[in-house]
């Protein structure tokens, strides 16, 4: 389990900021390709994330304890077990990073904009509003989950049974409309090993020329996502999906 969520969340982590890295940071081929790669990209890496895991002996494939937590709250997942998925995710999530970086070390070296180093590792809001950019991820992050809880519920988009062999594609959809629909405020971290594992490596990498890693930010991605998550689950819980 603790294998499965850290490896399915270190290719998580390393396409989706991959795909940031690649728009982002000077002369790569897909510099400035604009947000739709973006979020396309994280689409695909979530379908990456989930197959990974679950080959890899975390079948459930949260790769966000956001998710993680909803579950807890549902009773869906022990508290014991959820606490080794929420490592793995984190610890996946950071050494996701640590490969982004290693790709992309020359064109970090390249790149003068600090700012766009660290988004390559971390969101960062549009406006900077404590309170609204944390409705925004509670908002993003409800959504996520409970579509997730819809998708695979009884009566979800399987009519009647739980969508195991297209699930992955239904969630990947789903982070995809959740960026083009609801990213532009403050990245759509929705996830906060997402957020905070790969904060932790701009921090600490030798990353040629790098600025802030903003920490002054650091609670929202992950406070606002694990409220969402929570909330999401109490609807579905009282809706009895």
């Amino acid at each position: 389990m603790f294998v499965g969520e850290l490896l399915g969340t270190m290719i998580l982590i390393l396409l989706g900021n991959g795909v940031v890295a690649n728009v982002v940071l000077a002369k790569n081929k897909g510099n400035n390709s604009g947000w739709i790669v973006i979020t396309a990209g994280w689409a695909f890496a979530v379908l990456a994330g989930v197959f990974t895991a679950a080959a890899t002996g975390s079948p459930e494939a949260d790769l966000n304890p956001a998710v993680t937590v909803a579950k807890i709250v549902m009773g869906g997942t022990t508290m014991g077990d959820g606490l080794v998925r929420i490592a793995g995710e984190f610890v996946g999530a950071f050494l996701g990073a640590v490969l982004v970086f290693l790709a992309y070390y020359q064109h970090f070296a390249a790149t003068p904009d600090q700012g766009g180093k660290l988004a390559v590792h971390s969101t960062g809001p549009a406006i900077r509003n404590p309170m609204w950019n944390l409705i925004t991820e509670i908002i993003g992050t409800f959504v996520l989950v409970f579509v997730i809880f819809a998708i695979f519920s009884k009566g979800g988009a399987t009519a009647g049974s739980p969508a195991a062999g297209v699930g992955p594609y239904l969630v990947a959809c789903l982070v995809w409309g959740i960026g083009l629909s609801l990213g532009g405020p403050t990245g759509y971290a929705i996830n906060p090993a997402r957020d905070l594992g790969p904060r932790i490596a701009h921090a600490i990498l030798p990353i040629p020329g790098k600025g802030s890693s903003d920490w002054g930010y650091s609670w929202i991605p992950v406070v606002g996502p694990i409220v969402g998550g929570i909330v999401a689950a109490l609807l579905a819980k009282a809706l009895g999906m």
